[in-house]
């Protein structure tokens, strides 16, 4: 089984950054895509970005091209979310999501196999 495990929320005022960090543990994971969604209260889950690991390719939602930023580690298996410019409406719960399929087109949920618990970011106006 593998583990997703995030760090790096927490409350920042509008216009702020925060560093999301998510590595994944537990048996060997030779995954193909790793990216991260949001749900905030009373909203569904909405995807936020990708990252395939055959090409680093990236799809972002349009909501946070510009302003945040994917990146990873092969050697720790994490990727990390960078968070620029942040608005009240980025406050959501994100969660961290793997794969073993490279994503392309229109990201969903039945794209990923393994997920984390999630991490609160909340934006103050």
């Amino acid at each position: 089984q593998v583990q997703l495990v995030e760090s790096g929320g927490g409350l920042v005022q509008a216009g702020g950054s925060l560093r999301l960090s998510c590595a994944a543990s537990g048996r060997t994971f030779g995954g193909r895509a790793m990216g991260w969604f949001r749900q905030a209260p009373g909203k569904e889950r909405e995807f936020v970005v990708v990252i395939n690991w055959s090409d680093s390719s990236t799809i972002y939602a349009d909501s946070v091209k510009g302003r945040f930023t994917i990146s990873r580690d092969n050697a720790k298996n994490t990727v990390y979310l960078q968070m620029n410019d942040l608005k009240p409406e980025d406050t959501a719960n994100y969660y961290c999501a793997a794969g073993y399929r490279t994503v392309v087109g229109t990201p969903a949920q039945r794209d990923f196999d393994f997920w984390g618990q999630g991490t609160q970011v909340t934006v103050s106006s």
